[in-house]
């Protein structure tokens, strides 16, 4: 297994940072004033939508774009009593939006395997990364060793958290506690939101690659979105070794740089022109792998999501209207980054010092519902 995470970034000193940060300012400064810019289009057609640069636009007056002032008065106000420190929704590339300190650096939690998913698209999409190789091909196994059965477990199976590997995680937070009998399901045909899927997912990256996964973060991704609070070293490995060979991945970002994120995922990997992600892995990726009456435990299949690759995907009778396409990446605490395509709207959420704070998924259910209530329909036309 690839191991750089010790010195995943002391190669870069301060001044490398700045001077490739310069570069890109200068490169995104070419192309906004280049003749293609002018006239870039979206994949479905549009005209070419809004980017932030070194910072986002902001939505003057909401009416303008279609919302009522008043009304996200109303949703400031239910955001107020909660313990949310940042958050900002961003309509066709603007700001509409913001509460908080949207520059701070956070954890993430269960966001960061979102995150890898869209690392991977790179990989897969120029023939490094082969998703239908098994743990038995790459070589891995883990402390205590693995079943035969759970050998033939996919690249492809750990991205949608349908190995049927229930070795015991590294670290906790997830549905484990509720797992099958190891051996009892073959990969492939049952699905358990298992933080060891994840970790190992994280773990063939690196090795198939040769890339640490912090430093993918910041080359394949901070870089070219020109993430403004991106720290490298801020980022760090975790979990008990003793029970699994595979670290937990953990990632720290600001609330504006998973704005970004977001945007990148709503613009189907595709940045002001460049396509950052495959547009063809950028789709399936937020494609439900399990339906909602799929899930496990059973308690999942009352909810409204379905699972694709480390993604959340709005799946059965509640993916209509605004929420149909729609997607998240959702870490414990209230780390959240919603994508409604049918709005052109990104949402994102943080709350900096989990355990002590925390929004539940219903209380940020509160505050798409108010923000979908501040939509405004004019007569005789017709909003998405």
């Amino acid at each position: 297994m690839y191991d750089g995470s010790a010195d995943h970034c002391s190669e870069m000193s301060a001044g490398t940072h700045l001077r490739r940060r310069a570069g890109i300012a200068a490169l995104a400064l070419a192309w906004l004033l280049s003749p293609a810019a002018l006239f870039a289009a979206q994949p479905d057609g549009r005209a070419q939508a809004d980017y932030p640069a070194e910072d986002w636009s902001r939505i003057a007056a909401p009416e303008s774009a279609g919302y009522s002032s008043q009304r996200l008065e109303e949703l400031r106000a239910y955001v107020k009593t909660l313990d949310t420190t940042g958050l900002m929704i961003v309509a066709r590339g603007r700001v509409l939006f913001e509460h908080g300190n949207l520059s701070e650096l956070s954890y993430l939690a269960s966001v960061r395997k979102s995150i890898l998913a869209m690392l991977y698209g790179k990989y897969v999409g120029s023939g490094r990364i082969n998703l239908k190789r098994t743990i038995d091909d790459i070589g891995f196994t883990d402390i205590g060793g693995l079943l035969d059965m759970e050998r033939r477990a996919t690249i492809e199976h750990l991205l949608s958290a349908r190995s049927g590997v229930f070795h015991p995680a590294s670290n906790g937070g997830d549905d484990t506690d509720k797992a099958p009998p190891r051996g009892s399901r073959n990969p492939g045909t049952y699905f358990l939101y298992n933080n060891w899927d994840f970790n190992a997912a994280g773990a063939v990256f690196e090795k198939l690659t040769g890339i640490d996964i912090y430093n993918a973060l910041e080359g394949d991704l901070a870089w070219p979105l020109q993430m403004q609070d991106f720290e490298c070293s801020r980022q760090a490995k975790g979990g008990d070794l003793k029970v699994s060979h595979f670290p937990a991945y953990h990632m720290w970002l600001s609330t504006r740089d998973m704005a970004r994120l977001g945007y990148l995922m709503l613009r189907e990997g595709n940045w002001n022109g460049r396509q950052v992600i495959p547009r063809s892995w950028a789709r399936r990726i937020v494609r439900p792998v399990t339906r909602v009456g799929q899930m496990n435990p059973e308690s999942h299949r009352t909810e409204e999501f379905g699972y694709g690759f480390m993604w959340w995907v709005w799946d059965g009778p509640r993916a209509t209207g605004p929420f149909a396409g729609a997607y998240a990446a959702r870490g414990a605490y209230g780390q959240y980054i919603v994508v409604l395509p049918k709005l052109d709207l990104v949402v994102a959420h943080k709350t900096a010092v989990p355990p002590l704070r925390q929004v539940s998924w219903r209380q940020f259910r509160g505050i798409l519902d108010r923000l979908l209530s501040a939509r405004q329909t004019k007569p005789g036309h017709c909003t998405p």
